[in-house]
């Protein structure tokens, strides 16, 4: 299976005209090495992409264990590539995560709101 082809049925990419784009640019490797999207990924190659969104950017770590003939479901992923991906990256994406969200914003299931947190909100809707 082709390399961008691979990077968007493990989910690495949403589309695989950017996991194209990204190997094109030079932020993927395999093996430590820049490829072509049309290289041909071998079980045991390490593949490492570099994600980019706005000003934060992480390093993805992957190890190929098969290719998959089309885009898995996220719980199948494992299946096909295991991710060796520092926990030091994850936390970088963990730290842009929070300014993602719009301020007052109360995730699903969280329950209601206390008082203080109940202040707080109001304080955001509050003319100026």
């Amino acid at each position: 299976m082709r390399l961008d082809q691979w990077l968007w049925a493990v989910r690495v990419f949403k589309t695989r005209g950017l996991s194209a784009d990204a190997i094109k640019t030079g932020r993927v490797e395999v093996d430590g090495k820049s490829s072509k999207p049309a290289h041909t990924v071998r079980a045991g190659e390490v593949v490492t992409a570099r994600m980019e969104h706005g000003a934060a950017a992480w390093t993805r770590t992957l190890r190929v264990i098969d290719a998959p003939k089309s885009r898995v479901w996220a719980k199948l992923v494992a299946d096909f590539a295991d991710d060796l991906t520092p926990e030091s990256e994850w936390e970088k994406m963990r730290i842009r995560e929070p300014m993602l969200l719009p301020p007052g914003f109360r995730p699903r299931g969280a329950g209601r709101p206390t008082k203080r947190e109940r202040r707080e909100t109001d304080r955001f809707d509050e003319p100026m």
